[in-house]
């Protein structure tokens, strides 16, 4: 269920009861730490108030630190985090939980995902339930996870997951995907939304003919059209103005002919590299995964 607040900010009623804002700040590829601590301090005082970070981001305290200078009260921010698969066993996860509140410098963390779909995932996730029962986390989910996964997760879990943060953007638009998590209850949530600028997605002229209709840029209505599919979305930026640019999406709507044109853009094809080739797997995950077994 999606509710608005006024022309500012809308929020996702996770299958826990806990609500998390729809529109939130990613610190994904900001390896500069005083970079990366400056824009989630610029993004708080946009009105961002989903901060997403993760242990394999390298950033985690830093953003800790720039949540604790904003001045605004704990309750107010929703703080993601996701453990790595070298930490994908019950005993390395529960460790890796504590290490992301200790360097984040927070009693509990909103959301903790999984951050990919590979090693002993039944193992870390049993820590994860066992966390959030602890009041560690408030809410837990997965990252990267395709349908079957899922799927096998609900059936082996005390605990079903709450969020799947996956690559959603106009060029892989995931339709199947995302009409199964919300038919699950699961709230799906994009990573990479502008598809990193790839193929030049912020001058493409369809989206450019829909965003000179509202006076709005591609990103704009990007960010839009993913709202209106009831998708979180966390788009990143170092610089303040594209912040702000980004935080602007909620005073216009796509229409059903303008939400059609969009969904004609669809590629099928990730934009980064297929979770299931196992080569890639290999490639990505192979040394982390045989950490596991030190």
């Amino acid at each position: 269920m999606i509710s608005d607040k006024g022309a500012t900010m809308q929020t996702i009623k996770l299958n826990d009861g806990n609500e998390m804002p729809q529109l939130g700040f990613g610190v994904f590829q900001v390896p500069d730490l005083a970079v990366a601590e400056e824009a989630v301090a610029n993004a708080l005082q946009v009105g961002y108030r989903l901060i997403d970070t993760a242990t394999a981001y390298g950033n985690e305290e830093v953003v800790g630190k720039a949540i604790a200078a904003s001045g605004l009260d704990r309750e107010e921010v929703f703080v993601t985090s996701k453990l790595w698969v070298s930490q994908f066993t019950y005993d390395k996860a529960k460790e890796g939980i504590d290490q992301s509140l200790a360097k984040l410098g927070l009693d509990y963390m909103d959301l903790y995902l999984l951050h990919q779909p590979y090693g002993d995932v039944a193992g870390a996730w049993k820590a994860l339930e066992e966390a959030q029962e602890a009041g560690k986390i408030r809410s837990i989910g997965v990252s990267n996870f395709y349908a079957d996964q899922v799927k096998n997760l609900e059936l082996m879990a005390k605990v079903k997951p709450a969020v799947n943060q996956i690559e959603i953007s106009p060029w892989f638009q995931q339709e199947e995907e995302v009409a199964f998590l919300q038919g699950e209850g699961i709230a799906a949530e994009a990573w990479a939304p502008f598809a990193e600028g790839k193929d030049g997605i912020f001058t493409a002229p369809t989206i450019a003919s829909i965003g000179s209709r509202y006076r709005k840029s591609n990103g704009q209505v990007i960010l839009r059209w993913l709202l209106q599919r009831g998708i979180v979305v966390i788009p990143k930026s170092v610089h303040r103005a594209r912040m702000e640019e980004n935080f602007d999406v909620f005073d216009f709507h796509l229409t059903d002919e303008e939400m059609a044109l969009m969904a004609g853009l669809d590629r099928k094809q990730s934009q980064f590299f297929d979770h299931r080739d196992p080569a890639a797997i290999e490639a990505i995950f192979g040394s982390s995964l045989k950490q596991l077994e030190v």
